[in-house]
């Protein structure tokens, strides 16, 4: 049992690790990412390795500590040092998201058929068998729908209309975008490892690289212990990310209101010259003018918001600055990545 530290240039240890046989790939991978969870996470233990051990198959589970700054680490450590032949804890030095704590997991897990989970227990451990069956039948992309959603309403709400408009945008078809309890096969996983994107949705990437993805419905229940990460805000930007990563669709619908408008506003001043000529100077219309400058104005501004987003993420991605960084990888002796990875560039 060894703590293997993150693997950088030039380290001896990084190429030994490297030089030495890695063990025969688990039929299955879950991968965790855990962000102030300590409160949860004992029951997570209890409901997850039961669940898994029953399944009858060879696993693994990879736990992504995303920079937690409750004591979530050290009770990751505690576990991996309980069932070190099955578990692998990848930590973090800084809270990067959600989506690349699971991206991180991707690039450490060497499993055939790769599950995600979240550690707050609101999508049970019990239902990683009915994701595995959906594969069965030839699926290699299983998404998810919460059955009885423990939601509070506006989130419900937020939610449908979110998809509704992220499937119009984007033709991606996921009926639940905000479960991520899903099943991805191995060659899946290798193509979303092969991208490099800072701002991506997951389940959105692996339904464009999916050749027969499926849907099915699981239990949801409420959070376990602890309060929900995803703040008002957050939620909104990863909906941004979500549509200005998979479309330009806005910026054509945002440029022919442009066109639009510049007709309509044409006419408008043909129609002012016309009754300045032909009828003389007039004082009314004065707060109609405004209002329609003042619309004119809330418009460009949105227009230079919108463009923003795509310049922004265009900038986030050519400064090519490390995704996140790995402080350390707790793993078996002998065990090594799946695939020569340089984890510190990510």
């Amino acid at each position: 049992m060894t703590n293997t530290l993150a693997q950088q240039p030039g380290n001896p240890a990084a190429s030994l690790a490297q030089s030495t046989p890695a063990p025969a790939a688990p039929a299955l991978s879950v991968v965790i990412p855990v962000y102030n969870e300590e409160a949860g996470l004992a029951q997570l233990f209890a409901r997850l390795y039961p669940s898994l051990d029953a399944l009858g198959i060879s696993y693994e589970i990879v736990f992504v500590n995303d920079g937690s700054r409750d004591r979530s680490a050290a009770i990751l450590r505690e576990q991996f040092a309980r069932r070190p032949e099955v578990t692998r804890v990848v930590l973090f030095n800084a809270n990067a998201g959600q989506h690349l704590a699971i991206l991180a997991g991707f690039e450490y897990c060497r499993g055939e058929r790769i599950i995600t989970l979240d550690a707050d227990l609101q999508n049970p451990p019990e239902e990683i068998g009915n994701l595995l069956t959906a594969m069965d039948a030839g699926s290699d992309y299983v998404g998810t729908i919460r059955r009885a959603r423990q939601d509070s309403a506006w989130r419900r709400y937020a939610s449908r209309a979110m998809n509704r408009l992220r499937e119009k945008i984007t033709s991606i078809k996921m009926t639940d975008q905000g479960c991520m309890m899903r099943a991805y096969s191995r060659p899946i996983i290798d193509a979303i490892n092969q991208c490099r994107e800072v701002n991506t949705f997951i389940p959105a990437l692996a339904y464009t690289f999916a050749g027969n993805p499926t849907e099915i419905e699981i239990a949801h229940e409420e959070r376990a212990a602890g309060t929900t990460k995803y703040s008002l805000y957050r939620l909104i930007r990863l909906n941004f990310d979500l549509v200005t990563g998979f479309s330009v669709l806005p910026l054509q619908v945002f440029s022919l209101v442009g066109f639009v408008v510049s007709g309509m506003s044409l006419v408008f001043v043909l129609i002012l010259a016309w009754r300045r000529i032909f009828v003389g100077p007039e004082a009314e219309g004065v707060f109609t003018l405004f209002g329609i400058a003042f619309f004119l104005i809330g418009l460009a501004l949105m227009g230079i918001g919108l463009l923003g987003e795509y310049v922004g993420r265009i900038y986030q991605q050519v400064r090519s600055r490390p995704r996140y960084v790995v402080q350390a990888v707790l793993e078996q002796s002998g065990r090594a990545p799946a695939a020569p990875r340089v984890t510190e560039s990510r």
